[in-house]
């Protein structure tokens, strides 16, 4: 049962779906992302939903970071068991 499930989604609303990211130079996300779990820890680097490309360094394993993503780039990526949610 979806208690929420009535209410409209906004910006700090809970995630709803997950999924397994695998790095990639072109491919987008199949959902531009409300944030990215790093599960394991090194540098992720991501074109942004405004099409800015950043390297985020040094993000410890378990972190969540609320961004909007539409890439996740092979190329100055190193973390791993990331999962992108939104």
């Amino acid at each position: 049962m979806d208690s929420f499930s009535a209410f409209p989604t906004t910006p700090i609303s809970p995630a709803r779906s997950a999924s397994t990211v695998i790095p990639n130079d072109t491919a987008e996300l199949p959902h531009v992302s409300r944030a990215l779990y790093i599960g394991q820890s090194g540098a992720l680097s991501v074109q942004m939903a405004d099409g800015d490309v950043v390297t985020f360094e040094a993000i410890p394993a378990g972190s969540m970071l609320p961004i909007r993503a539409a890439k996740v780039l092979s190329s100055g990526t190193t973390a791993a068991a990331i999962l992108s949610l939104w």
